[in-house]
């Protein structure tokens, strides 16, 4: 009897246990700080988990802990998750110290909580991208192995032959990686303009595939983001996710 008693309070604890989170991370969903500066203030004793002081990295607790950093009681964020159609010459950071204008400055008014861009485009790279405060949901769709598709529209600098186009679409080795193309095809009308489809998540991984082959990208837009799109949503304008938006792109 005693032993059956035992193992049921151990799988109660192992129970308990999955719905604990660092406590570096409770900080940081809580919208206080990074998680690199709630290790600083955990290791200067700082914080305090249910009125005890905790020093220890890496200590979990539950999401009805209270935390307190001083006398300030910190409560988790709610997630927000925005898409933006981002305009040339925006730069992908919440912060730029030379005072070049951000996709956070875009976004200041969409709501309290701290935003952080989904990946990157580069500042003369337009079209969607992705918004959050849930760096679990984050991280898991820049993941490899989420490979969530993204197109983009391509504009070259001359005509591309379709020879090219169907080499481009076995795939291309980089000096990096392999990289797999999804698909890709002219524009009906010019032939400098191609539409290709991705999900590989490398910095300026379209424009490498076009460069090995010759070819200088002039303009680069991204036009969906698997099931996002741009459709009512003009350029430099935002917009949150639905509920049915975030759930399927939670699939991944």
């Amino acid at each position: 009897m005693d032993k059956k008693k035992s193992n049921n309070k151990s799988k109660k604890d192992n129970s308990n246990s999955k719905d604990l989170i660092r406590l570096n991370k409770f900080i940081a969903n809580s919208g206080y700080c990074s998680r690199r500066e709630a290790d600083v203030l955990i290791g200067a004793g700082a914080v305090s988990v249910d009125g005890k002081i905790i020093t220890t990295l890496g200590h979990k607790v539950s999401g009805e802990a209270i935390v307190k950093i001083g006398a300030q009681t910190l409560k988790p964020e709610k997630h927000r998750y925005v898409l933006l159609n981002k305009p040339k010459n925006i730069i992908t950071t919440c912060d730029d110290p030379q005072g070049r204008k951000t996709v956070a400055g875009l976004i200041k008014n969409a709501c309290k909580e701290r935003l952080y861009p989904v990946g990157r485009l580069d500042r003369n790279t337009t079209g969607l991208l992705i918004l959050t405060n849930d760096g679990e949901f984050a991280k898991k769709i820049m993941h490899p192995s989420s490979r969530m598709k993204k197109l983009y529209e391509v504009t070259l600098s001359r005509n591309i032959f379709q020879k090219e186009l169907n080499t481009i679409s076995q795939g291309v080795e980089l000096e990096d990686a392999f990289v797999e193309v999804d698909s890709i095809a002219h524009s009906e009308n010019r032939k400098n303009v191609v539409g290709i489809e991705i999900h590989s998540g490398k910095y300026h991984v379209v424009k490498k595939i076009f460069e090995k082959f010759g070819y200088k990208v002039t303009k680069l837009d991204r036009t969906k983001i698997d099931i996002l799109t741009k459709k009512d949503l003009p350029r430099g304008r935002w917009r949150f996710l639905t509920e049915t938006e975030i759930r399927l792109l939670k699939r991944f």
